[in-house]
């Protein structure tokens, strides 16, 4: 399977993009976390960073926005 690069990053709550309705809007699924944790993003799964989230593909097609407690400035530096 490749050399992948990593990024490791504190993620905590997090929606999952299921997919579109009829009215082509997104079905999204809110999860909650308790607390943070740190997690191995592959590089090759980030579509985009914002200042609070990280946008990465999924499994079935399906998107996960990731909320990140790191600095926006900081954490673009590192990809």
């Amino acid at each position: 399977m490749g050399n992948k690069r990593f990024l490791e990053v504190s993620v905590k709550d997090h929606l999952i993009l299921h997919g579109f309705d009829d009215n082509n809007e997104e079905i999204l699924e809110e999860v909650k976390a308790k607390d943070w944790s740190k997690k191995s993003i592959a590089l090759d799964r980030i579509q985009s960073i914002s200042e609070k989230y990280i946008l990465t593909s999924y499994a079935y097609g399906r998107l996960i926005y990731w909320e990140y407690k790191e600095d926006y400035e900081t954490l673009k530096s590192r990809i």
